[in-house]
């Protein structure tokens, strides 16, 4: 499926930013992991995915199978302490957390929105802290933990770019073992 280009002025000019959520849950580690990956080839440049949730709810592990899907060969952790980790794939994965920040005139200092207008699909866990972070276009997924292994995304869509990411998304998500989307049962 080919998607609108996140660089390309034709997909976004014009057009009213607009918000939607759907839902996927998982029932395992793998299946969140798989759902990263099934984004993986639908990701292109400029794409940015803000991730938010409490501690331990899978936002690395979401973002560790987006990387295996890219092709990005290293083991994938939380940037906690570096804030921005940049992994090599297929394109670029810029791994950002936002935990440790204070203020988000430190965004400035990362050179944050370079960043996510970079050659890459951008990962931004935590966000959420500051509004200044969250994308006009592209997707902010709110993960909670439903159970041991349960994870429910909250996908919101933002703006026509992340609108058809999301639906394309789903859609391939549909197809996953151990997911369920907008509470449809999965395939198992």
């Amino acid at each position: 499926m080919r998607l609108p280009s996140p660089i390309s002025p034709s997909y976004s000019e014009g057009v009213p930013l607009r918000m939607t959520t759907r839902t996927i849950a998982t029932r395992s580690e793998a299946a969140t992991q798989s759902v990263g990956r099934a984004l993986a080839p639908l990701s292109a440049p400029g794409d940015v995915v803000v991730l938010s949730g409490d501690l331990g709810a899978g936002k690395t592990q979401l973002t560790k199978g987006l990387a295996a899907g890219l092709g990005v060969a290293e083991t994938v952790t939380s940037p906690t302490f570096n804030i921005l980790l940049v992994h090599d794939g297929r394109i670029p994965l810029y791994h950002f957390d936002l935990y440790r920040l204070d203020d988000a005139k430190q965004l400035d200092d990362l050179d944050y929105w370079g960043t996510l207008e970079a050659d890459g699909v951008s990962v931004v866990e935590w966000g959420d802290r500051f509004e200044r972070a969250m994308p006009d276009d592209g997707l902010v997924v709110r993960i909670s933990i439903t159970g041991d292994d349960e994870r429910t995304l909250e996908v919101t869509a933002r703006g026509l770019r992340g609108q058809v990411l999301a639906d394309a998304w789903c859609a391939a998500c549909a197809e996953l073992d151990d997911v369920s989307v907008d509470g449809v049962r999965d395939r198992s």
